[in-house]
């Protein structure tokens, strides 16, 4: 019985041995399959943010400040469960970081309105440090948009099409400034082991 023990020892000691944990590349072209991913993300947001910064009308925009916009919740009309929240906060982050847009984030309003309450209300921050409630900056622009997809098969191949649009619209006027597309295919084919 002793032997029977040490065997299956190990036997999982080899087995947890076989396994490694590997740093890779982010930016690195990623292909497991057709899923979106997060090579998927990063060419997404390249192209937004690229397209809306060299775009004409919005070049002028930006020349002599930096306009307040929001991001809104970006619809998943895909039959995947996809993080777009990521996709959102990486073309904000990349408009931050070039210098033309500053962003309110809508998605704490909450939480700053209850630690505005505390400061004014609690009688534990001195009445000069606290902030005052109401002198926030109204965002001017609002970015919002949709991921569509078409998956496609046949009894070898699997074909996915995703289609990203934002749209950067001026809040009081409810013009749109700008709009782009990014279009991404991807196909994998049937191994002899299958899809």
């Amino acid at each position: 019985m002793k032997k029977v023990w040490i065997f299956a020892l190990l036997a999982v000691a080899m087995l947890s041995g076989c396994q490694s944990v590997q740093y890779g590349d982010a930016t690195a072209s990623e292909t497991v399959n057709t899923d979106f991913g997060s090579t998927d993300l990063q060419m997404i947001a390249a192209k937004m943010v690229d397209d809306l910064l060299v775009f004409p009308p919005i070049v002028q925009i930006t020349a002599q400040r930096r306009p307040i916009a929001f991001v809104d919740r970006i619809k998943n009309k895909t039959t995947e469960h996809i993080d777009l929240e990521s996709v959102t906060d990486t073309i904000e982050s990349k408009l931050i970081n070039s210098g033309k847009f500053r962003f309110v984030d809508m998605s704490v309003v909450e939480r700053v309105r209850q630690q505005l309450e505390y400061q004014r209300d609690s009688g534990m921050v001195d009445d000069q440090q606290a902030m005052v409630m109401g002198r926030q900056v109204g965002a001017e622009y609002m970015l919002y948009g949709n991921m569509s997809s078409i998956v496609k098969r046949d009894s070898s191949t699997k074909d996915v099409y995703y289609k990203f649009t934002l749209k950067l619209m001026h809040l009081e006027t409810g013009i749109i400034e700008w709009s782009g597309e990014k279009e991404i295919r991807k196909s994998k084919s049937r191994g002899w082991i299958g899809l």
